[in-house]
């Protein structure tokens, strides 16, 4: 029977890459607490995993790659070799090298590039050459195989299987693609037992071999190869040295047999690059959480099997059976909430998955640009929708880079300003009501309000003799080409990222606020859904139609006052809200809906909020609050201006959910806000 390997390729792709995130956490953690073997143990058990997975798959470039690294990381266990900041380097790279290839190879394409190449070549000269920072003498032959000026160390191995090997689902040609990537092979086949083709058994095994491994080898190495075949095979291993090549104890390898010169580039390769593997849709869940799910499952067979028999008895007891039916409604509907939040957990990850990789960002750009930075981690355990997670970690990274790069000081101008010479990057996450709220904080120079004004008023953004407050003033960061950068470089300056952030954060339902003073830092307050599939709405009834609006987005409702209700002249009409007039939307004009009421004062003002700016829009009634499964209208038919989406209600009816964010855009664009406040009443008429 032949087993299709390719279809656990997915596995091992998703598994090493999380090896290789823990090996650069690992890494980076080594920094601070240099010769933590735990650290060390953790970042080799890494490296060997993904060996070993990689030669099982015949995914040669990686597990050549990675018997390197291995390599490096086994002297640095052993304490043959002292780990030093350009060690760590290295291997930081290395992490990114295996982290494409692997990408690479999940796209379907080939897994080396010439950076993959040149750090082998690294590699191969830090085993080969004689930096050993602690001065060990070499390991013996016993213990390892060392290439020397005019001897060669290596080792001879003698594998007999017993005939019954294939049985076992053991192929001994993948052993000697193991042993392949280990060094330069000589392989030596013994045909002596192989049987006519007449009495030959397909399932059995009648070769034997005799390998020389040339190079640096550890004999621990070697006897992990064969470990799978422990109990089913005669196995020797001893070492020789060999003079230019050619073992001293015999002057040829005998002629007997087929003598096979192996290496790692005439070794089959059988990588499936024949089929492209799509982007990783799995998910690791916890089992407390699908126990979970099973148990509520059960209770609504029971709820279901009971109501069914209520049915057939519905007529013979009917006011015992309409009250039991009742009691089931509501169990039936309690189980399904709980199913219901069961399967939202199930999408829930904790937002370290998104944290992890701003260790190594900040790392690298701190040493690229030389400041000395500390990134500081709170909340990570805290859960977000998966979808969410992948969409919020590009915004994310701008605001990270931005504060490194804009925000924080060098060590020289921090010292000058009375502060420490290592500046201070607080990623925060935590819960708040149906949200999730994550905070980007540093302690640097701040917002330059000056500088930023002086940009705005040169590209016309600002008019020369207004005032504004610094809110207002902050808020320019996000316009689309704006930048305060003194000189163009290949971190920032280009204006290209702050409006891709507000852009990408509005699109999850979200919205960013920033905050700063100056000489103490900035902090910028990302607010998100905690899903993109549930949310809770308001019903709101417009003629016969029934829209859902956020429930988040809700600041109050009330019935409109019509004395309160103003117009400026050829732009639209406010509402005088206590302190503050805010733009009114009638829903009726903006879905083109034909009115059946008349007047202002028979309907209701829902005040939404969206990027700190609030809109009144008028319904005409208020119908409910109900959680609501967003259905995509892009997907489903196409994009409609001012709608997010669309759901279907209890009676089976569609109703249409509002997209407050370009609501209150439209608004707002439409009554210009800095000519309204609670002092320019002149505005008004």
């Amino acid at each position: 029977m032949t087993v299709d390997i390719s279809q656990f390729y997915q596995v091992f792709f998703d598994e090493s890459l999380e090896h290789l995130a823990n090996m650069e956490s690992s890494l980076l953690r080594l920094e601070a607490a240099e010769d933590d073997p735990e650290l060390i143990n953790v970042i080799f058990r890494g490296a060997h995993s993904i060996k070993g997975g990689s030669g099982t798959f015949g995914f040669h470039a990686i597990s050549e790659f990675t018997h390197l690294l291995e390599t490096l990381l086994e002297q640095i266990r052993s304490g043959k070799r002292v780990i030093s900041s350009d060690i760590t380097t290295i291997l930081l790279e290395s992490v990114d090298v295996l982290r494409d290839m692997i990408n690479s190879l999940k796209s379907g394409s080939e897994p080396e590039g010439q950076s993959g190449a040149s750090l082998r070549q690294r590699l191969s000269a830090i085993l080969k050459g004689s930096d050993n920072l602690k001065g060990d003498e070499p390991p013996t032959v016993g213990e390892t195989a060392t290439v020397g000026s005019s001897s060669e160390l290596g080792w001879r191995i003698k594998f007999k299987p017993y005939r019954h090997i294939f049985k076992t689902g053991n192929d001994p040609y993948r052993i000697m693609r193991e042993l392949s990537t280990m060094g330069h092979v000589e392989v030596k086949a013994d045909v002596a037992a192989l049987p006519s083709l007449k009495e030959m058994d397909p399932e059995e095994c009648y070769l034997s071999w005799e390998v020389l491994l040339h190079g640096k080898t550890l004999r621990s190495e070697i006897e992990e190869v064969f470990a799978w075949v422990e109990g089913d095979c005669d196995l020797d291993i001893s070492a020789f040295e060999a003079k230019d090549g050619v073992p001293h104890e015999e002057s040829a390898i005998e002629k007997r047999g087929t003598v096979e010169n192996s290496d790692v580039n005439t070794v089959e390769r059988r990588t499936g690059h024949e089929r492209r593997h799509p982007e990783s849709e799995s998910i690791r869940v916890s089992i407390e959480k699908i126990d979970a799910i099973i148990n509520m499952v059960g209770e609504l067979v029971i709820t279901q099997s009971m109501l069914s028999q209520l049915g057939t008895s519905m007529h013979e007891q009917n006011g015992a059976a309409l009250e039991s039916l009742r009691d089931g409604l509501v169990q039936l509907e309690r189980n399904t909430r709980e199913l219901q939040e069961g399967v939202m957990r199930i999408r829930m990850l904790p937002i370290s998955f998104a944290f992890s990789r701003f260790p190594r960002l900040v790392h690298d750009l701190s040493q690229k640009l030389g400041k000395k930075v500390e990134l500081k981690l709170s909340g990570e355990q805290t859960e977000l929708d998966k979808t969410v997670m992948e969409k919020i970690s590009d915004p994310l990274v701008h605001l990270v880079r931005n504060a490194i790069d804009h925000g924080i000081e060098t060590p020289d101008e921090r010292i000058k300003s009375g502060k420490c010479d290592t500046g201070q990057i607080h990623l925060e996450a935590y819960h708040q009501g149906g949200n999730i709220i994550i905070e980007i904080s540093d302690d640097g120079a701040g917002l330059n309000i000056e500088r930023i004004v002086k940009k705005a008023r040169d590209r016309g953004l600002l008019p020369e003799d207004g005032e504004y407050d610094d809110q207002r003033i902050m808020d320019l960061v996000f316009e689309p080409g704006f930048s305060t950068a003194e000189a163009v470089s290949d971190v920032s300056g280009r204006g290209v990222g702050m409006d891709v952030v507000r852009r990408n954060i509005r699109d999850l339902g979200g919205n960013v606020d920033v905050s700063s003073e100056p000489g103490h830092g900035s902090r910028f307050t990302i607010r998100l859904p905690l899903t993109l599939a549930i949310l809770d709405g308001q019903l709101v009834k417009v003629s016969d139609q029934v829209y859902i609006t956020p429930l988040v987005s809700i600041v109050e409702s009330l019935q409109v006052r019509t004395e309160c209700v103003n117009t400026i002249a050829g732009r639209g009409k406010v509402y005088h809200l206590r302190d503050e007039y805010i733009p009114i939307m009638d829903l009726y004009k903006a879905f083109g809906i034909t009115e059946n009421r008349t007047g202002l004062s028979e309907r209701l003002l829902v005040v939404v909020e969206g990027e700190g700016k609030k809109v009144g829009l008028v319904v005409d009634d208020l119908m409910g609050q109900q959680q609501v499964v967003i259905k995509s209208l892009e997907s489903n038919y196409k994009p409609v201006a001012g709608i997010s989406g669309a759901t279907i209600l209890g009676e089976g009816t569609v109703a249409l959910i509002l997209d407050v964010a370009q609501l209150v855009k439209t608004a707002c664009s439409n009554v210009n806000q800095l000519d309204i406040g609670s002092d320019k009443t002149a505005a008004v008429a």
